[in-house]
């Protein structure tokens, strides 16, 4: 007979060694892991989100107490710029701006019955206004600054967009109705320079960003050219960074965009020699930069 076989004896392996340890995470696991932080980051972004639009409705409500304009062109621009100059990491300037004009576009919404008359004779001006206002906002596309104007001043939209003046083209701004409307803002607000632009009109005066440009109407019978009006402008210690011409019925008008914060009864527009001039309002001077 042969011999019984054995017992084999199996020996445990003690807890935390080698055998006992699990498996290396891989690359699913890794992706999985960045998803859940990405989900995690998400909700706090939607938690802000929903705060803030809870200060905005308790913003709205004191401002229909006091019966002032949810429109801030210049605020919008300091907190873009505070925003852009502590931005760092991969995702683009342009990108940050975006989000934000969404946001900004948004809250208007939230206070109601806010509309934008918009006079584009071009598709990429009409992009310039959604891009602006964000998809919240209606627009309301008009076939003449006129048109346009005059809705902004009957109270059936809250903000005018035309497009930027330029020698030879429509003279808006010639027959615009200061001090009751006003220029209020240029689009866009980041750029490379490249695109048309547009300035956007609204009723009152705009409100002050700390780096902005004014634009101010000439009205002078006789002939005056360029020369000689930039000449008294800087005289009267309002040097201009361009000057528009339009002649009519022996009355020249200019549109001069000066530096600064320029308002009606400012001292130096006494010292020019014109029998008009009216400050059309201002903007805050865009942020450059390439696009993303």
């Amino acid at each position: 007979m042969s011999a019984a076989p054995k017992p084999q004896t199996v020996t445990a392996s003690p807890p935390g060694s080698a055998t006992d340890s699990p498996p290396a995470a891989g690359p699913a696991d890794a992706l999985g892991a960045l998803r859940a932080e990405i989900d995690r980051l998400d909700d706090a972004l939607h938690d802000l989100l929903m705060r803030r639009a809870a200060v905005v409705a308790d913003l709205a409500a004191s401002r229909v107490k006091g019966g002032t304009s949810p429109l801030r062109p210049g605020r919008e621009a300091m907190i873009l710029r505070r925003l852009l100059g502590r931005h760092q990491g991969a995702l683009p300037g342009d990108a940050v701006v975006r989000l934000w004009r969404e946001i900004f576009g948004a809250s208007s919404a939230m206070q109601g019955g806010f509309t934008v008359a918009l006079h584009a004779p071009d598709a990429a001006q009409a992009r310039l206004a959604r891009d602006h206002f964000g998809g919240a906002i209606p627009l309301r596309p008009l076939p003449t600054a006129a048109r346009a104007l005059a809705a902004v001043a009957g109270g059936e939209a809250q903000v005018a967009i035309l497009p930027l003046p330029e020698e030879g083209a429509e003279a808006w701004w010639a027959g615009l109705d200061a001090p009751r409307l006003q220029v209020v803002a240029r689009l866009p607000f980041w750029s490379d320079g490249t695109g048309p632009g547009a300035l956007a009109i609204a009723p009152g005066a705009p409100d002050p960003s700390g780096h902005d440009r004014s634009l101010l109407r000439i009205e002078a019978a006789g002939d005056r050219g360029r020369a000689q009006l930039m000449a008294a402008l800087s005289a009267a210690g309002l040097p201009a960074r361009s000057l528009i011409l339009q002649r009519e019925g022996g009355v020249v008008r200019a549109l001069a965009e000066l530096d600064g914060v320029l308002a009606e009864g400012d001292p130096r527009l006494a010292l020019l020699p014109v029998d008009r001039a009216l400050p059309l309002g201002f903007y805050a001077v865009p942020e450059k930069g390439a696009p993303g």
